[in-house]
């Protein structure tokens, strides 16, 4: 698996970049709009369920996708995980049924149980190793400006022109995706083709143990983000904000605004000093949606919380990719984005099981996620006092 050793990035590292940028596009594009769309078929209680259903499958598929990217290459997987995206999003249209929706949601969880995995997989074979943090911030920050563009663009679409419109461009974003990855050389060598046999699993090869202590800081602090993701659509309509995307485009703007930095922060100073720094700020930025009474607060708190996610990502993984080996890298990030997956997820069903429905449960939610995000600073403090990154654990 080759690494790129000089200073400037590849065509390829270029390309997967543009491809993160589309699939993310596409994909965020349709969220804000999901809950308000679930309440129009009558699941106005289930709405905890739209993260939380897709992370399921999404968590599930993590090992399958690591140990394929691992043995069939990075491509592959990329390009079935990008699929599913693209006809999940040509199905929403059709959905007329609570039950239905939810299945869909159960099955648009591929999506990010494989693209994710390939694409981290693929940046890690060609990042050079004393710039990796800093590959993986730029990589992250392209894949941002996705998430950034996203929400707006499909709120106002769905506003503006209608509903199905925005699922169609939604898909066709992850169309054009596919067709760019035909540029794409393939970074493992000796690779094999599908069978059935690739999905039997040991329980030894579901998650990859030289990367826990990361991973667990990862599943900490991916519950605020579940929270999140499941609440402020309708916070921000509670709060008078129309555009059920603002927040997450101030929310990227900031994670942009560090993402690149604190990969090359993280790389020359450790990437242990850098992560003290943004829980703190992720926990203050919690406190800070918890207290948020009008536009204005909650606009602030994205900012704040743009920020920590943008140094959290990067640094997290090139951690990751730190502790793991080479022929083990697909394992190590598929380890990582369990962890993600099963946070999101968990903060999704606590957020809707503690929201129920009512505007001023909401801030019960928010003081929850602080209290993930200081349990997480403890935990590194730990596991940097007793060197536990140098141990395992299962």
């Amino acid at each position: 698996m080759p690494e790129i050793q000089n200073k400037t990035y590849s065509l390829q590292f270029w390309l997967l970049c543009i491809c993160s940028f589309l699939f993310m596009t596409g994909h965020y594009m349709i969220l804000p709009e999901l809950p308000g769309y679930l309440s129009s078929l009558g699941g106005g209680d289930y709405k905890g369920y739209i993260i939380g259903l897709f992370t399921v499958t999404a968590a599930i598929s993590r090992p399958f996708s690591g140990r394929l990217a691992d043995k069939m290459g990075r491509i592959p997987v990329i390009i079935f995980g990008t699929a599913v995206c693209c006809l999940c999003a040509l199905v929403y249209p059709w959905v007329g049924s609570v039950a239905a929706f939810l299945l869909l949601r159960l099955v648009h969880g591929f999506s990010i149980g494989f693209q994710p995995t390939g694409t981290s997989a693929y940046v890690a074979d060609i990042a050079p190793g004393n710039r990796r943090g800093e590959a993986i911030g730029l990589f992250g920050l392209v894949g941002s400006l996705g998430i950034a563009v996203g929400p707006v663009v499909g709120s106002a679409v769905a506003q503006q022109i209608s509903l199905n419109t925005m699922f169609y461009m939604s898909s066709v974003c992850s169309l054009v995706s596919v067709l760019l990855l035909v540029r794409l050389r393939e970074t493992v060598t000796n690779t094999v083709p599908f069978s059935f046999g690739l999905l039997k699993i040991r329980a030894a090869e579901l998650l990859e143990p030289r990367v826990w202590v990361p991973a667990l800081i990862l599943f900490l602090i991916m519950f605020p983000n579940g929270m999140v993701l499941t609440l402020v659509p309708d916070f921000s309509d509670y709060l008078g904000l129309s555009n059920k995307g603002i927040y997450f485009t101030f929310f990227t703007l900031a994670s942009l605004s560090t993402r690149f930095f604190a990969g090359k922060t993280s790389d020359k100073y450790g990437r242990i000093p850098v992560l003290y720094g943004s829980l703190t700020l992720l926990i203050i930025s919690m406190v800070v949606t918890a207290l948020a009474a009008s536009p204005a607060l909650l606009l602030v708190a994205a900012v704040l919380y743009g920020i920590t996610s943008g140094i959290n990502s990067p640094t997290l993984y090139a951690w990751t990719i730190d502790l793991s080996q080479e022929q083990h890298r697909g394992r190590a990030m598929a380890t990582a984005y369990f962890a993600v997956e099963g946070g999101v997820g968990g903060g999704a069903l606590l957020a809707g099981m503690i929201f129920a429905n009512q505007a001023q449960n909401i801030a019960h939610v928010f003081w929850l996620a602080a209290l993930f995000a200081l349990t997480a600073f403890v935990f590194l403090f730990l596991a940097s006092k007793f060197n536990l990154n140098r141990q395992t654990i299962f």
